[in-house]
């Protein structure tokens, strides 16, 4: 039975399917009426009004691949419905929060090119987007619930809880709250609260969880009541756990559309209680597969490489990170190296998301890398920045070596980059030793020159001949074919080691790119420049 034929089922037709799923339930007719609200639910959801999604990271850290994974799907499901695409930060755990990594997050999403509509930075209607703004709202929420006894004050210790834990440790059970303080009278309640004794207030959990419909995982249930304890939603301090602060911003801030990762599937009947004892609507819930390394093992913080100003300070460019992070997983209708935003906006479908992990595999990012770099340098208005941002490392790299200024100039520049295209990952190894020779004349010894040659002063002769004659308008492949024939003039020394001597005069290497290459991207005048040095070694 398809995902598919589910998702689309009628609420009559869906009763066909009671006698695969209704031993989930109490009986039949309940599992029909669980089915007609599930439906009706998504149905009023989905349908007439604004997609709104969110992406709702803690800044206890820093962005890393499997967060800009989870707010690019975010992304990419807003643009592709005309809808928005919201930045809130879940900041309630004040002892962990990290010094910077709030701002941090929004400005990597913007340098990714997946920039919020809403959020602290941008501001929006349903401000403000950090929770721990927001405090009085869920305060409001939790006495709502307590009031209408869908939660309640618990005075346990913290020792009592951890003598509750230990005990199920010893006898091999999950570890949960036995729910006690649930069972406190009014006026016990009042008397310890006029004590001041500190407390918690949990959530009552209820049988009876809904069904609900993940757009990914399709059908699931979590009768959470039978293997859970009632849960924290405003912890000792005021502050709100994440299942009552996320219910309550997605209601205030209209979210329509829930993509979270999938170890917040169990939770999500969880969640569904509390919106049917707030009696809101919920968002439709999907839930992405985790993102994992190429063996399989989850994503750590712990991985320094896996954090997005890692990659930005190594040069790897936004495109190339957002293609190989879909490229790995699934829900579009291609899987090619190469595509843009604007292509995997266009391609997505979320119902081609399968359940299974997203395996990285980031020894590919180079290659990656190296198709988006070539994109760029094709496109004029990106080479543009590409060559400016070139400038600013030749200077550095090469600050008081640099003989002839005309090699920071733009159309230089832009020349060397249209040649080397396809053949760099990084922009960074146009300033590495291998390619210094095209911002710093080399250097060489009359020794170098004897080995390979007793003919220099007719190689350089011919070659300067080439070069002037040739002028600005040489290709590469003339050029090529050229020094082929030149090399048929020289009596004594093979072509090979022509090669070699002319190579070694342009740019002091033994290897690299062709000989011709070399010579169109160091222009005809430099070319001359550099061999009538060796006219002058070899006098």
């Amino acid at each position: 039975m398809s995902r598919s034929w589910l998702r689309s089922c009628h609420p009559n037709r869906a009763f066909l399917l009671s006698g695969f799923l209704c031993p989930l339930f109490a009986s039949k007719a309940q599992f029909q009426r669980q089915i007609v609200l599930a439906f009706s639910r998504r149905c009023a959801t989905t349908t007439g009004s604004e997609v709104r999604v969110r992406f709702a990271p803690s800044p206890t850290g820093f962005l890393h691949l499997g967060g800009l994974r989870t707010a690019l799907y975010n992304y990419i499901f807003a643009k592709k419905h005309g809808g928005s695409f919201i930045l809130r930060l879940e900041d309630t755990d004040q002892s962990r929060l990290v010094p910077g990594a709030a701002e941090a997050i929004e400005d990597m999403l913007e340098w990714a090119g997946i920039p919020p509509n809403e959020s602290p930075g941008r501001s929006g209607p349903f401000g403000p987007y950090s929770q721990s703004k927001r405090l009085d709202l869920y305060n409001q929420t939790a006495s709502r619930l307590v009031e209408s006894g869908h939660a309640y004050h618990c005075f346990c210790t913290p020792q009592r809880l951890e003598l509750l834990k230990k005990e199920a440790q010893r006898t091999g059970q999950t570890p949960r709250y036995d729910n006690r303080c649930r069972h406190l009278r009014e006026e016990q309640v009042q008397e310890k609260m006029a004590q001041g004794v500190p407390n918690v207030i949990r959530f009552r959990l209820q049988e009876g969880a809904e069904p609900f419909e993940d757009l990914i995982f399709g059908w699931n249930r979590h009768e959470v009541a039978q293997v859970e304890g009632d849960p924290v939603v405003i912890k000792a301090d005021g502050f709100p756990t994440y299942h009552l602060a996320n219910i309550v911003d997605d209601h205030y801030m209209k979210i329509s559309h829930v993509l979270r990762g999938s170890e917040w599937l169990i939770s999500t009947s969880k969640h569904l209680l509390m919106y049917r004892a707030l009696e809101w609507r919920p968002p439709v819930f999907g839930h992405l597969p985790l993102l994992t390394n190429k063996d399989g093992s989850k994503l750590s913080k712990r991985q320094g490489h896996i954090f997005i100003q890692r990659f930005q300070e190594d040069g790897v460019l936004p495109e190339a990170l957002l293609d190989i992070t879909t490229n790995c997983g699934s829900g579009f209708g291609t899987n090619r190296v190469g595509r843009t935003l604007n292509e995997l906006i266009s391609e997505f479908n979320p119902s081609k998301i399968t359940t299974h992990s997203a395996l990285l595999d980031l020894e590919k990012l180079p290659e990656f890398n190296k198709i988006h770099l070539q994109h760029r340098i094709q496109d004029e208005q990106q080479c543009a920045s590409l060559v400016k941002d070139l400038q600013g490392q030749i200077r550095q790299a090469f600050s008081g070596e640099i003989q002839d200024e005309d090699v920071l100039q733009e159309d230089y520049i832009r020349r060397v980059l249209h040649l080397r295209k396809g053949h760099i990952s990084y922009l960074r190894e146009l300033v590495s030793p291998a390619y210094s020779y095209l911002w710093v004349r080399p250097s060489f010894s009359s020794q170098q020159v004897a080995v390979l040659s007793t003919e220099a002063k007719q190689v350089a002769t011919l070659t300067i001949k080439l070069a002037e004659e040739r002028g600005e308008a040489g290709a590469v492949g003339q050029i090529s074919q050229d020094l082929k024939m030149l090399a048929k003039k020289i009596k004594s020394t093979k072509y090979p080691d022509v090669m070699k001597l002319i190579r070694l005069t342009l740019s002091g290497l033994q290897q690299g790119p062709s000989v011709a290459e070399m010579m169109v991207a160091l222009g005809p005048a430099e070319t001359v420049h550099r061999l009538k040095k060796l006219l002058h070694e070899t006098n």
